[in-house]
């Protein structure tokens, strides 16, 4: 039987921050991008596998994130910045270019990276948020003329203060009920709840699971709970204040498309999907190497998934010319 490779953590200094990774394996190189609200722990089960399988493996907690350093500036969470902060990672690494995967927020950052640094990507897989081509006006005034005056997660996280203080207020529920709840339903009381107009916060609009589903235990919920409790939900929540300064930012590549490998992975009942489709992403793809929808996963797909996911990724790898790992016994079963 397979050696499970160790996980070892470290901190990199770059780009203006100290970022903690959570780094295994030996090999070709892959940067795995969490998304919101998350931490590098949401690699647990793609971080052995793939170093199990010849490569060398990194996944930061991002700026503003669990260990890493949470700058105050809001500017300082822009598409620049994290991107920038990856770059960083793959220096450190002694590497020229790295294969990029992403989820969620972590993917919006990966499919810049590879317009924004084309030359530091090997590969960009992203995981459950498609690659969105640059709209015609800021994504904010796109947001507010499609929703009146309905509620959107989006826009009120834009005023300082208040989803911030709403996240923050009870980090259990508001962990349990994001990890726990978030896939397509056939209840449709709750998507009128999470969009209906009025005064209510983001937690009270999510539904209360009956209990965690078997891919979360208590001991992994509470690694997020005691983290969020410590640092807060601010940096993370900075991310969304610079959507329209990263539509700003990303007007030179506007046109540019995706030149390295690509592949997209969701949950078939990821409500992101909903609003994304993947099918618009493919034109901006030059070399797309697929789409993969699993079956009965909804948003957080790594960890409601993995062995789907972490195959999925191995396929991908290997189709990567001049991506060569090192010879290994096969990931641990």
């Amino acid at each position: 039987m397979a050696t499970t490779p160790p996980v070892r953590s470290r901190t990199v200094t770059t780009n203006g921050v100290e970022l903690h990774v959570d780094e295994c394996g030996e090999g070709p190189l892959v940067v795995l991008a969490h998304g919101f609200p998350e931490l590098a722990y949401s690699w647990r089960h793609q971080l052995p596998a793939l170093a199990a399988a010849g490569y060398r493996v990194i996944a930061p907690d991002q700026r503003g994130y669990g260990a890493s350093t949470r700058p105050e500036a809001v500017t300082d969470y822009d598409i620049a910045h994290l991107t920038g902060d990856l770059v960083g990672l793959i220096d450190d690494a002694g590497e020229e270019r790295a294969v990029v995967v992403g989820h969620d927020w972590g993917a919006m950052v990966v499919w810049a990276m590879s317009l924004l640094h084309p030359e530091r990507v090997a590969g960009v897989a992203g995981l459950s948020v498609p690659f969105l081509h640059r709209g015609p006006q800021p994504p904010t005034e796109m947001m507010r003329a499609v929703m009146g005056d309905n509620f959107f997660y989006m826009l009120y996280f834009q005023e300082p203060g208040v989803a911030d203080a709403d996240l923050g207020r009870d980090p259990a529920t508001t962990m349990r009920r994001m990890l726990a709840g978030l896939r397509v339903t056939d209840d449709a009381s709750a998507a009128a709840t999470m969009f209906a107009p009025g005064d209510a916060g983001f937690v009270e609009r999510l539904p209360e699971p009956d209990g965690l589903p078997d891919w979360l235990s208590e001991d992994e919920l509470a690694t997020y709970v005691e983290t969020f409790a410590r640092t807060g939900f601010t940096g993370p929540i900075n991310w969304y204040r610079n959507l329209d300064r990263n539509w700003e930012l990303t007007e030179p590549v506007a046109d540019r498309k995706v030149e390295a490998p690509s592949l997209f992975l969701a949950g078939a009942q990821d409500p992101v999907l909903l609003m994304s489709s993947a099918d618009a992403q493919e034109p901006w793809l030059a070399d797309h190497r697929g789409t993969v929808m699993v079956e009965g996963a909804g948003h957080w797909v790594q960890q409601e998934a993995p062995a789907q996911v972490n195959a999925a990724l191995l396929d991908f790898l290997a189709g990567i010319d001049g991506l060569s790992r090192r010879p290994s016994a096969p990931p641990a079963t």
